[in-house]
């Protein structure tokens, strides 16, 4: 018997009652859906997609003031690939690019910077997106700007942080009987962000890796904590993370970023649950040169999103799925990435 059989006989000797599971991690969800882990499960688990994808949680009011900036002809706008195709409240990255827009796809936050390196008399707009996986390389290169007295690179932060999102989840009603916590985000933060979710909301909580064994592992041991009654963190993906995660990393977020509220789609407004760009470092916020990002947008008519990424609804309960909204022509953001619940949940699940 192989390890993933092993597991699944374990599973089904534990698992006695319904339980609920949600994994907050857009890798997590692109794994759970392409490797077909619901299959092998007892019918009393469910696993549920939360809030773990960027592109999916970031507002069409940030495509909307991307857009505006990008219509000033001095700027060149970059982006990450998985962005450009978001659809805003009037069109998408793309659609904009294709008006004569000067929007440019780029492979890290450096390559932006080497790009106003390259183009002095223009102003280099990067959108920096993510949860805190992403948030200290653009620190990194925020900071390496600003020792070059770059006056043409700026950032554009919507970047979240994971905590406060899992906690609005079960302040708000939603049942939950554990987290598949974020593997990429705990290498970085390390263990004890999710504590207070076991203590004061008593969820238990397991940081997963990403292949089948992990997941189904780490399912296991949710399980037994809620045979057990207990609630505590633990750390499945033991290769990749450490108790206190990534001390630089998080030094570097803490020097250049602060905590400010911000809006998630499903969720709303979540206070410090969001990374803004501190004084010391403006002259690399663009919402210092271009002003204050609107964060929430215009939802499209119909679009689900906010109820899949909140657990209250699969992708194929919402009317837009598969006809007027496919990987080919997305109406809203869950559909963009590959890690978005609905465009997994069609490529794999249909």
């Amino acid at each position: 018997m192989n390890r993933v059989d092993e597991l699944v006989a374990m599973i089904r000797c534990e698992n006695r009652s319904p339980v609920r599971f949600m994994e907050v991690c857009g890798g997590h969800t692109l794994a759970i859906n392409q490797l077909g882990i619901r299959s092998l499960l007892p019918d009393k688990i469910s696993l549920l997609s939360g809030p773990g994808c960027p592109v999916c949680v970031t507002g069409t009011g940030y495509i909307d003031s991307a857009l505006r900036i990008a219509s000033n002809p001095e700027v060149i706008l970059t982006t990450f690939g998985d962005l450009i195709r978001v659809p805003g409240s009037e069109g998408s990255l793309e659609t904009g690019r294709a008006s004569g827009m000067d929007v440019r796809l780029v492979l890290s936050p450096l390559h932006a910077l080497q790009i106003a390196r390259q183009e002095p008399g223009r102003q280099v707009v990067f959108l920096g997106i993510g949860f805190e996986t992403t948030a200290p390389g653009v620190a990194a290169v925020i900071r390496m700007a600003r020792s070059e007295k770059r006056d043409n690179f700026f950032v554009l932060s919507a970047h979240k942080v994971m905590p406060p999102a899992m906690d609005a989840l079960t302040s708000r009603g939603i049942r939950l009987d554990g987290f598949i916590c974020p593997g990429h985000v705990s290498t970085i933060t390390g263990s004890a962000i999710y504590k207070s979710l076991a203590r004061d909301r008593h969820i238990p909580c397991v940081i997963s890796g990403f292949e089948a064994a992990d997941i189904l592992e780490t399912i296991l041991l949710l399980l037994r904590q809620v045979n057990q009654g207990t609630a505590s963190v633990e750390i499945q993906y033991t290769r990749a993370v450490r108790p206190e995660g990534n001390p630089r990393a998080l030094q570097l977020m803490e020097e250049v970023f602060y905590r400010r509220d911000d809006w998630w789609r499903g969720l709303g407004i979540i206070p410090a649950s969001g990374l803004g760009i501190r004084d010391e470092f403006r002259a690399q916020d663009a919402e210092y040169l271009f002003g204050r990002v609107t964060m929430q947008g215009t939802e499209p008519a119909g679009c689900a999103c906010g109820s899949v990424l909140t657990g209250q609804m699969t992708p194929s309960e919402c009317g837009l799925f598969g006809s007027v909204c496919t990987p080919d022509s997305p109406a809203g953001a869950c559909m963009v990435s590959s890690e978005g619940a609905c465009q997994s949940y069609f490529r794999f699940l249909q």
